[in-house]
């Protein structure tokens, strides 16, 4: 069962972030916003982006169970937030086309059966606890 971790150190003008799946550790470029404070990239976009990148990495460890050659995936996610701050995000939606060494038919059930098994896709259909479990503050004169 893997263990995953995402790290954001951010200063003004300064954006940096990490991700890590157990020992694995790598970077992502997301630079910081216009302003210098913050990300450029909001965590709606990010939350999008995640489910674009499970389905589209699910695609592929599903097709080698089924030995299909898959050659390209493209997925797009949407959905809308409230304006009020903390709304929850509705009506998410994604589209996914795949290209691949076989049949329509056995890519349609390759594609709706990694509907099924899509981990991000699923955590929200179930919903999980998320919580603040430790907080530090430093105060600077």
């Amino acid at each position: 069962m893997p263990t995953i971790s995402a790290r954001v150190s951010n200063s003004h003008g300064k954006h940096d972030v990490m991700l890590k799946t157990n020992h694995t550790e790598h970077a992502i470029n997301i630079p910081p916003k216009a302003s210098g404070s913050g990300s450029s990239a909001n965590g709606g976009e990010l939350l999008f982006l995640a489910l674009a990148t499970c389905y589209c990495n699910d695609i592929y460890r599903e097709a080698a169970k089924r030995n299909i050659t898959v050659t390209s995936v493209q997925v797009e996610v949407a959905g809308e937030f409230g304006d009020a701050p903390g709304s929850a995000a509705h009506d998410i939606t994604y589209k996914a086309t795949v290209e691949a060494q076989a049949s329509e038919e056995e890519i349609t059930a390759l594609m709706r059966h990694t509907d099924t098994v899509a981990e991000i896709q699923n955590t929200l259909r179930q919903a999980s606890t998320v919580m603040l479990v430790e907080t530090q503050a430093i105060s600077k004169p």
